[in-house]
């Protein structure tokens, strides 16, 4: 299972880390996320640079992928249509892909025409760009349709990471996975609430 965390320039640290090291917690089982960005290096909204594992066109291959957000993404969805633009180099298919979007990235998942007419969640500072896609946007951490998921808030980068792990690896793989990083003395009550935020949204996969 690879996966693409989409990062950019002045990205939401919290998006892209968290999903990061839940997602790599499936490692045993041959999961692999790794960092994907438009450049060899990216700088995030709070000064910390980090070098990219993959190009962004990485993300066309993957099996899932995963927009972060940040603060240039509203510039980043103001270029689609335009040449050069960086979303461009990007061909992402939800038949075979699954495609989450967190806060601002949510907006590229509009600007894109991933969403349809499928409800999605977002951050409040985001709230009205999306809503000025044409995207109805509801109050809840996650929400998911199929193969395309959507989530509100820095922390929601949780949801996002469960909801793959139990879509494509079952939700006992995902609850190992989540209970090594929730907290001690609460392990089983916080993944017991985080999966059934998720739980209505998966479908398991087939057990050989």
């Amino acid at each position: 299972m690879r996966i693409a965390i989409l990062t950019f320039d002045g990205f939401n640290e919290l998006d892209s880390f968290i999903a990061f090291g839940l997602l790599n917690r499936l490692k045993p089982q041959g999961w692999k996320a790794e960092i994907a960005s438009p450049t060899s290096h990216v700088t995030s909204m709070n000064g910390v640079t980090i070098q990219a594992q993959q190009p962004l066109a990485f993300a066309n291959d993957a099996d899932a992928v995963i927009f972060g957000s940040g603060i240039y993404t509203r510039a980043i969805a103001d270029e689609v249509g335009s040449r050069g633009a960086l979303l461009d180099q990007l061909q992402l298919d939800p038949l075979r892909q699954l495609i989450g979007a967190q806060c601002s990235g949510t907006l590229l998942l509009a600007r894109l025409g991933l969403l349809a007419d499928m409800p999605a969640c977002t951050d409040l500072t985001t709230k009205p760009w999306v809503i000025e896609a044409g995207v109805r946007v509801v109050d809840a951490p996650f929400h998911a349709r199929g193969p395309i998921a959507t989530a509100g808030g820095c922390l929601a980068s949780q949801y996002l990471a469960a909801w793959l792990m139990a879509s494509r690896a079952g939700f006992d793989a995902a609850t190992q996975a989540l209970l090594y990083a929730a907290p001690v003395g609460e392990k089983e009550a916080y993944v017991e609430r985080l999966l059934a935020v998720v739980r209505p949204f998966v479908i398991e996969p087939e057990v050989p």
